[in-house]
């Protein structure tokens, strides 16, 4: 899987698997836009910050991308936000914190990427869904509701534009390793470590996954290994099911 002389837009990318996810396109290649509220501290031959909750952030990305790189041939929407609980405990902010940032923004990036990439001939996509959205599990209505949309919206847009050379396909991870999973079990009064170790028990294969494993097959999305692919829905889950 190289990606030389390929350019990506990477959104979430100081998070755990967006700052992997950067790690591996350059490593192999590939020149980085990346994309979050704070990208001071990350290696990247374009930095891109704002809020994904701004339309107008959103439809400007994949231009700003390509004009910083000189093209664009890859589009990772990896930012994502967990809002936790049934409906009933879901505010107006949790709502339009998780609408604007697991759906607005990559339905605005890939409007936005797709004729880009049309103009050259091609590219690829890959969008960051969910087990979840895939089977809802209990107690994270609104982020399941998220995950399901962006997975339905993958599946028709991989088929309305695979004639133009564009593959698009989401990832559907389980539980990850991330910052973002640790700081979730603190704030709920749990040890991370632990709670990540007897998670791991729930996992067939043993453990919960790491940022890396959830990368290497966003990568192989993205890359021609898998050229024939397009509107695909992969879960990465250990042989976990959603419970």
């Amino acid at each position: 899987m190289e990606f030389t002389g390929k350019k990506a837009l990477v959104t979430g990318a100081a998070g755990g698997i967006g700052s992997a996810l950067l790690s591996a396109l350059r490593a192999r290649g590939a020149s980085v836009a990346v994309a979050d509220r704070d990208v001071s501290g990350l290696e990247a031959e374009a930095h891109l910050p704002g809020d994904l909750c701004d339309p107008a952030y959103g439809d400007a990305l994949p231009a700003a991308a390509a004009d910083a790189l000189g093209g664009l041939d890859l589009v990772f929407n990896n930012a994502g936000v967990i809002t936790r609980g049934a409906v009933t405990e879901t505010s107006d902010q949790d709502w339009a914190l998780s609408l604007g940032v697991n759906v607005e923004a990559p339905f605005r990036i890939c409007r936005a990427a797709i004729p880009i990439m049309a103009a050259a001939g091609g590219g690829a996509i890959v969008n960051t869904a969910s087990c979840w959205g895939l089977r809802p599990g209990p107690n994270h209505a609104v982020y399941c509701m998220t995950k399901a949309a962006i997975a339905s919206l993958t599946q028709c847009m991989g088929m309305d534009h695979a004639h133009q050379g564009i593959r698009i396909n989401a990832i559907c991870p389980n539980e990850v390793n991330t910052p973002m999973l640790r700081s979730g079990f603190a704030r709920r009064g749990f040890d991370p470590d632990t709670a990540i170790a007897e998670l791991g028990k729930t996992v067939p294969l043993g453990r919960i996954a790491e940022a890396g494993d959830i990368v290497d097959v966003a990568l192989f999305l993205a890359s021609d290994a898998a050229r024939y692919m397009c509107g695909a829905l992969v879960e990465v889950n250990g042989g976990k099911p959603v419970l």
